[in-house]
């Protein structure tokens, strides 16, 4: 199990709060490895919190990838995901799929 899922959300929330502005940034899941990601739409930014504390904030504009879909791709890819990740709802996703068909 994932320490920071068994009993310590609070501290990867309040390490992801301190790197970004947003006061309550969006949790968007837990990668293949082990860090939870954060999301800031005010900065644009995602904040990486790894389980043994580390943390570090990427801001999109910084990257090669222009949304948040693309960096949850990207993640997704790289380390794959095991909680999320949380974006877009239902409603978007049969929206996007309506205008894939």
């Amino acid at each position: 199990m994932l320490p920071f899922i068994t009993g310590c959300t609070l501290c990867t929330d309040h390490t992801a709060r301190e790197l970004l502005t947003q006061g309550r940034p969006l949790f968007l899941g837990v990668d293949g490895e082990g860090a939870a990601h954060y999301w800031d739409s005010y900065e644009f930014a995602v904040a990486i919190v790894e389980g043994d504390g580390e943390a570090e904030k990427v801001v999109l504009a910084e990257t090669p990838f222009e949304t948040l879909s693309q960096w949850c791709e990207y993640t997704r890819g790289e380390r794959g995901w095991d909680i999320g990740p949380h974006v877009g709802g239902p409603l978007v996703g049969d929206l996007v799929r309506g205008v894939e068909a």
